[in-house]
């Protein structure tokens, strides 16, 4: 794998990315957000900066506005959201930044899925993570479950930000 294309991509990439966290919760705080902790603290591990977080009821259009301002904004390369990929009734994450991307990354929630089958099994399909672009803006859209956080930002993520950033930047 080391001397494939993406290694070379990799080696080229920058690797300090700027992302905005957004926690997508009717039921959270800023006091009980270990979902959207786990994101900042991983970044942080991992040499990237978190620009900006923020947390939004799980609603349609406040989901729509705090992504689309921090995509638009120049601010961040990354926006990383936690929550509202499930299937209850209120989980509007996917339809909504589905609605937004201006092309989808379809390799990230099919490795998610397969990953998250390893750990929890057959309810891995439950999952609707998904990420996508806008603009030069990359989006991924991560389960509220803090487990489920750690295996997307440890496995996929972090190895790929900024490869991904790389490519965006073209």
């Amino acid at each position: 794998m080391t001397d494939s294309p993406a290694a070379g991509h990799r080696a080229d990439a920058p690797v300090a990315i700027r992302c905005f966290v957004l926690t997508i919760s009717d039921s959270r705080t800023a006091a009980d957000d270990k979902s959207g902790d786990a994101i900042a603290a991983l970044l942080g591990s991992a040499g990237h900066a978190v620009s900006g977080r923020k947390s939004v009821k799980d609603d349609p259009r406040a989901i729509r506005d705090a992504v689309s301002f921090a995509a638009k904004s120049g601010a961040h390369d990354a926006v990383i959201t936690t929550g509202g990929t499930g299937l209850s009734p209120r989980d509007g994450t996917y339809e909504t930044l589905s609605a937004l991307f201006d092309r989808t990354i379809d390799g990230f929630g099919e490795l998610f899925r397969m990953l998250s089958y390893q750990e929890v099994g057959a309810a891995a399909m439950l999952s609707r993570a998904t990420a996508g672009t806008i603009g030069r803006t990359a989006i991924f859209a991560l389960p509220g479950s803090e487990n489920a956080v750690t295996l997307a930002m440890e496995k996929l993520i972090l190895p790929e930000l900024g490869h991904v950033v790389r490519e965006l930047r073209k």
